[in-house]
């Protein structure tokens, strides 16, 4: 695979059309509830280190900043990090943010807590790669230092298929459309912004893993224990799962 410009995750100009409908306010709104929870999962604390693996515009970078957190923000996209760093300067905040690919970025026992979240997690052509980056995130945590990594499971995904549906949001008609990509081992996603005579559409593939295929992964990757949830809070990964979430630490403890 080319990595670099040649997948569609790579692609600013589809970050920058879809950015309005995937950080809305409500999403905004959550955050702060979102990091309460990861204290809570990995009971980290103000001063720790965190590094936002795939950070997006900041949302939850920013937060951890504000309680204290010695953060820095790690994205592919350019127009998402000038964004997150506008807002920082705004708040009188010192947060690193770094444009840098999480297939290369490695700091060496760096940072006590590392996140990844809001389904970032699976967007490589190569399976080898998604090994490569979480023993990248391992790499750089201290001995004893935890990852919460938050994505969509195989087995949620199955549970709750739809062929597609579609809503109104910020001005737009938005359609989608889902289809599984061999035996469960992807979803294909084919969104269509719809606005007058205005019509936008992508399209693009996210891997799938179960919560034993993950845990194994990760064992992989070089962490020690590591735990399958079904939410930020705790609950356990079964049949009312709202999400796959890791909590998995580094060796050292």
């Amino acid at each position: 695979m080319d990595r670099r410009g040649g997948s569609w995750f790579e692609d600013e100009e589809f970050w920058n059309v879809f950015a309005p409908l995937m950080f809305d306010e409500n999403r905004w709104a959550e955050t702060p509830g979102v990091v309460d929870a990861i204290e809570s999962l990995a009971a980290s604390a103000p001063g720790d280190a965190v590094l936002d693996a795939c950070c997006g515009p900041g949302r939850h970078s920013l937060e951890f900043a504000h309680r204290g957190y010695r953060v820095t923000g790690v994205d592919l996209m350019e127009s998402y990090l000038e964004a997150a760093r506008e807002s920082s300067r705004e708040d009188g905040l010192d947060i690193e943010f770094l444009r840098a690919d999480m297939r290369d970025f490695r700091r060496p026992g760096s940072f006590d807590l590392a996140v990844n979240l809001f389904n970032s997690f699976g967007y490589f052509a190569d399976p080898a790669e998604d090994l490569g980056m979480l023993r990248n995130i391992r790499e750089s945590l201290r001995p004893g230092g935890r990852f919460v990594l938050e994505m969509l499971g195989k087995e949620t995904a199955a549970r709750d298929f739809t062929e597609g549906e579609w809503f109104e949001r910020n001005g737009w008609t938005v359609l989608t459309e889902y289809s599984v990509v061999g035996a469960w081992e992807g979803m294909r996603n084919r969104w269509v912004l719809i606005r007058g005579a205005e019509r936008i559409e992508r399209s693009f593939v996210q891997r799938l893993y179960s919560g034993t295929e993950m845990a194994a992964l990760l064992a992989r990757a070089g962490f020690g224990e590591v735990r399958i949830l079904g939410s930020l809070r705790g609950a356990p990964y079964d049949r009312k799962a709202e999400n796959l979430v890791v909590l998995a630490s580094a060796a050292g403890e």
